[in-house]
């Protein structure tokens, strides 16, 4: 144990609120998942406890292993991963296991374990443009040799995830319009992007209505005239709601949730609301500084570190997960539409939270790399 403390570098601040995050999450999933354990586990509460611990102490094993590897080797692997994901979210899209009129989900076999592409396609995508920004700096200014080498890959893999989730998609293409920015891609062309990005959406669209994917579609509508007419928002949101009102200033206590027996995913998409309710405003608020601080974190860490790709790794990766955070709880918090995302390191997860762990883990590598450059330890750049 010892000698895996030892070996544990990067960012300090990082690691503690990734710590910090692990603790808030066991609570806020023991209880919420109260009712589910009655419905399927015979009252057994502690079983959703041990199986997302499990889940937990794997993502941490595997933030672990990445932070080790240099981070320029990321590079290469994000060159493979991109040509990998493409054709995966194709066959997801055609050939996945259907829920909820989406299908999200490929079974891996032999394990009979299911992932969502969409995740693995974030990673991959965040990586290929951290790589292919810092390699064209000296052309990113070319249309041709610069911009669409560079715009493609979004609006291909947002394209192929938009139809069965669009949440994703809209937060993916968002994180690299950003990193365009940052990467000195013209404002002209990061509007040309944003435009194929709506005039593929709208295709999309038009194709789905006459497609199985209509259903997709009409959940989409759905959900933004329920926003947009009824303030009181969706009935998810309504409970929510109830669940913000009953905590107050400090909440009810650990355990205490009322709203955990009428919400729907208490322990997922929604469980920002249950923390509220059980630990109030404060520790909502508290919640929001945790990921505030890590994207600021990370932001030092572009500041900080020599090689551009390094730099563009670690911002856009954080971005990707505080984006999503941030939406997270703008919905429950009737800010913007129901869309399905969950609360990074804190919702109930599966495979969903070990891609994340993997993301954290490759921005500890880059802080590790910064760590060995502020000390004299210098590495070549890729």
């Amino acid at each position: 144990m010892q000698a895996i403390f030892n070996r544990t570098k990067g960012d300090r601040y990082i690691w503690l609120i990734v710590i910090v995050l692990t603790l808030i999450s066991m609570l806020a999933v023991y209880s919420s998942t109260g009712s589910l354990a009655f419905k399927y586990q015979e009252g057994n509460t502690e079983y959703y406890l041990i199986k997302h611990f499990g889940i937990f102490a794997f993502g941490l094993f595997l933030m672990y292993l990445a932070h080790l590897v240099n981070y320029k080797y990321y590079s290469r692997v994000a060159l493979l991963l991109i040509f990998v994901t493409l054709p995966l979210l194709l066959f997801t899209l055609f050939f996945g296991v259907e829920i909820n009129d989406a299908r999200r989900w490929l079974t891996i076999p032999l394990i009979n374990m299911s992932f969502q592409t969409s995740d693995l396609a974030k990673l991959a995508l965040i990586m290929y443009m951290a790589r292919v920004l810092s390699r064209r700096q000296e052309k990113i200014k070319d249309f041709w040799k610069g911009f669409i080498p560079v715009m493609i890959p979004p609006v291909l893999t947002c394209a192929f995830i938009a139809p069965s989730n669009l949440s994703t998609a809209a937060i993916l293409f968002a994180t690299c319009l950003l990193l365009m920015f940052i990467g000195r891609v013209s404002i002209k062309y990061i509007f040309i992007t944003l435009g194929g990005g709506l005039l593929v959406l709208t295709f999309i669209i038009l194709i789905a209505l006459y497609t199985p994917f209509k259903a997709r579609v009409l959940t989409w509508k759905s959900r933004i005239e329920n926003f947009a007419k009824d303030p009181k928002g969706s009935y998810q949101v309504q409970q929510a709601k109830i669940a913000i009102a009953q905590g107050g200033l400090f909440g009810k206590g650990p355990g205490n949730s009322t709203q955990r027996n009428f919400l729907p995913s208490p322990y997922a998409d929604f469980i920002f609301s249950i923390i509220i309710e059980e630990y109030g405003l404060f520790g909502g608020f508290i919640i929001l500084l945790i990921y505030i601080l890590f994207l600021l974190r990370c932001i030092k860490l572009f500041v900080k570190c020599p090689g551009a790709f390094g730099a563009f790794l670690a911002v856009g990766l954080s971005f990707a997960l505080v984006i999503q955070a941030m939406i997270n709880m703008a919905v429950v918090t009737n800010l913007l539409p129901v869309t399905g995302v969950t609360l990074p390191l804190v919702s109930m997860g599966g495979t969903s939270l070990w891609f994340t762990s993997l993301a954290i883990g490759i921005i500890l590598s880059v802080s590790r790399f910064v760590e060995q450059n502020e000390k004299g330890e210098i590495t070549e750049e890729v």
